[in-house]
């Protein structure tokens, strides 16, 4: 069966239409262009603001002009993640969809329905002409992924909505009504490439077939880190004075790392049975987590140039050091990760070592404290160490009429209570509440699975489940004091 075709119709064909067109973070130009001429074309009063983020909006439907103005939020970007062996070009292609039994995903990259389905859903109310709704205002907002930067530079003033239904949730029977704040923290060391001797031994490591995922979502899932395992590769190697040549570990500051290679150079041959008995023992510790986990090493010609014996030292026993994964879970929440961490990226070239991770926190104080955590162990190296692109997480709100409305309307529709939680992932929610204080905020979506990963799916089903839900929950829509 073909996207276009599954139900509900409208809501697939927007997905399609969506996917068709090149947007990945911090390069949104061409769906910005594909979203100002949607609401345009379809004569409905449609602004870009300074930052790139598109608002458009419509009318209520006969009968409900009096009730709550509802922003419907979704956001435009998607990550941008592939297979080794995948040849695609994100910025000027569109994703490759089809149908997997009782889900669709991508041929080898990233599927975008985070958060495309929130989008598409959107879209799919602002076309209809025989759906009752209040006043609407859909926010599309830009470069969520890698820095909220739309939310931050959201133009004040520009929004009338009391409600904001936030769609970017991943299981369709939750509501989200708080979630985690976050921040990176990079790190860079310069060093002195040497000459290497005649006598050494150049060897290439790759760790790839990791599953990956969201480094808020799936971090409680103790999946393996490629730039972890990488390093304790490495760290066999210690008594075989190892240099390190380079390493590129990880893609992107928000996803769990799949992959990791690097060059190295050895002063005996026999560092191979070190490297077998490693590679045996690691596949046996992620056997359940990570079963298609594949670690390599081949011998290569030698390379002119590498780091020092001393500066290779630093960089193995610094990521050693590093913490990553869960680093507290919330006291107040029964099973949410409070803070985290996760080592999103390594690489050594060209005379640097640097390093990428982000730490997530519902609690600004943890926040900070894990952020400095990470950051002190390469301060000690040497390191110059940055905290760039704060943001805040999104406090709940136990008064919240919106969520009350839709618990009741849930429960009336499917005879079960609906999960009410928060969430540890960053959720734009909090920043658009600094620019409007006083929404009431939720956030829900359909099942999806595999975010951030070429393993990416949303569940058909679901899909169907939370436009029907979405529909109910306009109608129930107070009218405005």
């Amino acid at each position: 069966m073909q996207v276009r075709n599954l139900k509900p119709e409208i809501v697939w064909n927007h997905f399609e239409d969506l996917n068709n067109v090149p947007r990945p973070s911090k390069k949104e130009e061409k769906v910005i262009a594909f979203m100002k001429s949607f609401g345009e074309t379809n004569n409905l009063p449609t602004y870009v603001d300074s930052a790139g983020n598109v608002i458009i909006k419509k009318s209520a439907s006969k009968g409900m002009e009096n009730r709550k103005t509802v922003i419907l939020q979704s956001h435009l970007d998607m990550v941008h993640q592939k297979n080794a062996d995948t040849v695609f070009d994100f910025e000027n292609e569109g994703i490759k969809m089809f149908v997997d039994g009782d889900w669709v995903t991508a041929e080898g990259t990233t599927l975008g329905a985070d958060n495309g389905m929130g989008v598409a859903a959107i879209m799919s109310l602002l076309v209809s002409k025989d759906i009752d709704h209040p006043p609407l205002e859909a926010l599309f907002t830009i470069d969520e992924e890698t820095g909220m930067t739309g939310a931050f530079e959201l133009e004040q003033e520009i929004l009338d909505g009391q409600i904001l239904l936030n769609l970017d949730t991943e299981d369709d029977d939750e509501f989200s009504i708080g979630c985690a704040g976050g921040i990176d923290t990079n790190s860079y060391f310069q060093y002195q490439p040497e000459a290497i001797s005649n006598s050494e031994f150049a060897y290439e490591l790759s760790v790839t077939g990791l599953k990956g995922g969201h480094s808020g979502m799936d971090i409680h899932l103790e999946r393996a880190n490629a730039n972890k395992i990488m390093n304790r590769l490495m760290g066999e190697l210690i008594n075989f004075n190892i240099k390190i040549v380079s390493i590129d570990g990880g893609s992107l500051r928000n996803a769990i790392p799949r992959e990791s290679f690097a060059s190295i150079v050895v002063n005996d041959k026999d560092a191979t049975s070190k490297l077998d008995a490693a590679i045996t023992s690691i596949k046996e510790e992620f056997s359940i987590s990570d079963s298609d986990m594949f670690i390599s090493y081949n011998q290569t010609s030698l390379p002119n140039t590498s780091m020092s014996y001393e500066d290779s030292l630093k960089v193995i026993y610094s990521l050693m050091a590093v913490h990553n994964g869960v680093y507290r879970m919330s006291s107040a929440i029964e099973g949410l990760v409070e803070t985290s961490s996760s080592l999103a990226r390594v690489i050594v070239e060209n005379g640097e070592f640097k390093t990428q991770s982000l730490q997530r926190s519902s609690v600004e104080s943890s926040k900070m404290d894990i952020a400095k955590t990470v950051g002190s162990v390469f301060h000690l190296i040497g390191a110059r160490v940055e905290h760039t692109g704060s943001y805040p997480g999104w406090a709940p709100n136990p008064k919240s009429e919106i969520l009350e409305i839709m618990k009741s309307l849930y429960v009336d529709m499917y005879n079960e209570q609906p999960r009410v939680q928060a969430c540890h992932a960053g959720l734009e929610c909090g920043i658009l509440n600094e620019r409007y204080p006083g929404l009431d905020m939720i956030s829900f979506g359909p099942t999806i699975r595999n975010p951030h990963s070429p393993d990416e799916k949303v569940h058909i089903g679901s899909v169907a489940k939370f436009w029907e839900f979405l529909l109910e929950v306009l109608k129930r829509i107070p009218e405005a004091n």
